[in-house]
């Protein structure tokens, strides 16, 4: 159980609740937290002050005066005007992380909002009742108003959710449910809308799993050195420790733990080669890069997953309420942008040793790794791929946050973009996890003809576990079908699982 306002959220629990179904309860300080803040909002309303999107018009409707008496209807069309989201809906952990991640931010208590908000933000995930959510439409400025917008409007049975498996109108889905639609309050429809949960969503999700393409890319950069009978002497501590990135040192270690014990590294010990291509000796720099980016972003997702980004901010302590750019998501996407390039680094540094192990005049394995060269094309194809996603990361990896188009009549004279950089992110880590597939496939092909000699104990592991989702082949076959195995493999928590078994002293 993870109860909001009580403990910091990890990444590790929104990957629990977007995916495992772990519970979620709302802490009683937060519950105390929220009532002050409300009790701000109310008594704002009785006095008929001019707070912004509780007794006026939004956007560049901002100096409408709303009575008393219609400040409800104010918040329901609030939710319709701004469900604009168009084309292809988020997925369904996207969505469920989005409404873990709103419920935190409205537990801060600095949002205005009943605890009834909150709960039945809850209960959405807890009765496997997922809003139907499209991708497009939000600048991350204001907040992902049109994606947060479809996702609220569910509350008040307006709008598309799934149940369970089933897809259907909101108001269906409540019902189905044992729920009721939620009856919006003053300031609460602003409050559900105006925040990064899209953005952050996106990015947190396609964070973790680059975790585990980078661990994957690690241990299939050790399996194709040992296989291209190249030196480990790069990866030496004393070596990495002359130029001591935090990330090149990580990478060096678990090259060296999975190489460990090596017959083939032995087997060519006294070779006259005197140093390796890039790919090969530069794993450490690469690859450490990349995990120093990661440990960024990381640490960039920490801060947005427990934040406030709502406007304006009820300040219950000092009975203030106060109009502010918190929800200008422009943190959370120069992280997806800085998550994004550091995969496709990972990504472009596996193709290459790809086509080291493919082509028979560096590798000395048979041509493509074909069991009979001419007649069969073995796995030639799959470079062909590796090369395909590679590029096609170069181009997602445009950075989006040096883009902006203003919104709202001039008022939003500066967007973030980060939606679009969160989506790339997370299509570059999918690219990246196939590249990797295709790696693994081709060196773990490549390990067979080296056999009777072994690689390391971590690398046969490697191959173990890759042989178990893919047997090895007789003969050509198609690739698309094993990439697609291995890359949901590389995807899997099973990467760091061996990475940790295989680091133990």
């Amino acid at each position: 159980m993870i109860a909001l306002g009580q403990q910091p959220l990890g990444l590790a629990d929104l990957v629990a609740v977007a995916r495992d179904g772990a519970r979620v309860s709302l802490a009683a300080p937060a519950r105390a937290r929220i009532a002050r803040s409300r009790a701000v909002v109310e008594r704002a309303v009785a006095g008929e002050r001019a707070v912004y999107g509780v007794t006026t018009g939004f956007g560049d409707l901002k100096d409408r005066h709303i009575p008393r008496d219609e400040v409800r209807q104010l918040q329901v069309n609030l939710l319709r005007s701004h469900a604009a989201g168009v084309g292809a809906e988020a997925p369904r952990e996207v969505v469920r992380a989005m409404l873990l991640l709103r419920a935190a931010s409205l537990a801060a208590g600095c949002s205005g909002c009943r605890a009834e908000v909150v709960e039945a933000l809850l209960a959405l995930l807890e009765r496997d009742v997922t809003p139907v959510v499209p991708l497009q439409g939000s600048v991350g400025a204001s907040g992902d108003l049109a994606p947060l917008a479809h996702l609220a409007g569910v509350l008040t049975g307006e709008g598309e959710a799934w149940l369970g498996e089933r897809r259907m109108p909101a108001a269906l889905a409540l019902r189905g449910a044992g729920l009721q639609p939620l009856a919006l309050e003053a300031k609460e429809g602003l409050a559900l809308i105006n925040g990064t949960q899209l953005s952050t969503a996106l990015a947190a999700l396609a964070c973790a799993d680059a975790r585990r393409v980078w661990e994957a890319g690690v241990a299939a950069a050790a399996l194709s050195t040992e296989v291209l009978l190249g030196s480990f002497q790069p990866a030496r501590e004393d070596v990495q420790a002359l130029r001591p990135y935090r990330g090149a040192l990580e990478t060096a270690r678990r090259l060296r733990a999975y190489s460990e014990g090596s017959a083939l590294v032995a087997s060519h010990a006294d070779c006259g080669r005197v140093q390796d291509p890039y790919s090969l000796r530069c794993v450490p720099q690469v690859m450490g890069a990349a995990w120093d980016a990661l440990a960024h972003v990381e640490a960039q997702l920490a801060v947005e997953l427990n934040a406030v980004n709502d406007n304006p901010l009820v300040l219950a302590e000092k009975g203030e309420v106060v109009s502010a750019g918190l929800f200008h998501a422009e943190p959370v996407g120069m992280a997806a942008d800085y998550l994004k390039i550091a995969v496709a680094e990972v990504a472009s540094l596996s193709e290459r040793r790809g086509a080291l192990l493919l082509d028979a005049r560096t590798s000395g394995l048979p041509a493509a790794l074909a069991g009979n060269p001419g007649l069969e094309s073995g796995y030639m194809m799959a470079q062909y791929t590796a090369a395909a996603l590679v590029s096609e990361n170069k181009v997602l990896c445009h950075p989006a946050t040096v883009d902006s188009i203003p919104t709202g009549a001039g008022m939003e004279d500066h967007v973030s973009m980060a939606p679009i950089a969160a989506r790339h992110a997370r299509a570059v880590v999918e690219n990246a996890a196939r590249v990797v597939a295709l790696e693994l496939l081709c060196v773990c092909r490549a390990l067979e003809f080296r056999r009777p000699l072994a690689a390391g104990a971590g690398s046969e592991r490697v191959y173990a576990a890759i042989r178990r989702q893919v047997p090895a082949p007789e003969g050509d076959r198609p690739l698309s079908g094993p990439c697609e195995t291995v890359a949901q493999w590389v995807l899997s928590r099973a990467p760091e699982r061996l990475a940790e078994e295989v680091l133990v002293p």
